[in-house]
């Protein structure tokens, strides 16, 4: 049987209420956790919102005019998990203000190589939760999965999930009567993109990580092109 207890996962919840008060992108990341804690992997969880995640796009931006900045401590924790989950709210059909900055802050340390000269973020793997009551989560989650894979991550197959209740104002995920966490179609689409996640972080740590050939941004640096030709304009 397959073994996923030596897996790291972080779930980042963007949604735009601090802590304690009660978050719904939070109960369907709890669906998704419990999956992966079953098995043994280690989750992590960060409320982005509860920390002073200064805007910009450096890894550390108390270098660039901020008086103070969690990031580089929050990206050591990104750094350590072998699976990230971004998750979050949907507002006026797009991506919280929260989630934005989240990607933005990835952003800035995606210029920094591992070991085999590659980006920092290959060989992890990425999915989304999105959680609203107005229409949007195709459209947040690819805006979320195409920032993903642009950094490095490796997006496995049906990558998202997510619950929206009746178009406009109505009850939210965890709300009473809102039928959420009893939605069939919901927790199907959170479990296959769990176990994908799973399957695919452990090809990928099986395998150590993304090949190291045609992508070392080390090696194009240093004047290798990986059979790449110019074409020849007339």
């Amino acid at each position: 049987m397959t073994q996923y207890d030596d897996l790291r996962a972080l779930f980042i919840n963007c949604t735009l209420k601090r802590s304690p008060e009660p978050s719904n992108t939070q109960g369907l990341i709890d669906a998704s956790s419990g999956i992966l804690r079953t098995h043994g992997v280690a989750v992590d969880h960060i409320r982005a919102v509860d920390h002073d995640i200064a805007p910009g796009v450096w890894p550390d931006m108390t270098e660039h005019g901020w008086a103070s900045d969690e990031w580089p401590v929050l990206q050591e924790r990104v750094m350590a998990a072998d699976i990230l989950v971004l998750a979050g709210p949907i507002w006026l059909g797009d991506n919280s203000s929260v989630t934005k900055r989240v990607i933005e802050r990835l952003y800035g340390n995606s210029g920094i190589l591992n070991d085999a000269g590659q980006y920092a973020y290959y060989g992890r793997v990425g999915g989304c939760l999105i959680t609203g009551n107005e229409d949007g989560i195709k459209h947040c989650a690819m805006n979320v999965l195409y920032s993903l894979q642009h950094l490095g991550y490796t997006i496995p197959p049906q990558a998202d999930a997510g619950w929206i209740g009746e178009a406009g104002p109505g009850p939210s995920y965890l709300d009473p009567g809102s039928g959420g966490p009893d939605n069939d179609f919901t927790n199907r689409n959170t479990t296959f993109m769990t176990w994908n996640l799973l399957h695919l972080a452990r090809m990928l740590k099986d395998s150590n990580g993304i090949p190291a050939q045609g992508n070392q941004r080390s090696a194009w640096d240093a004047g290798c092109r990986f059979d790449y030709q110019n074409p020849e304009y007339r």
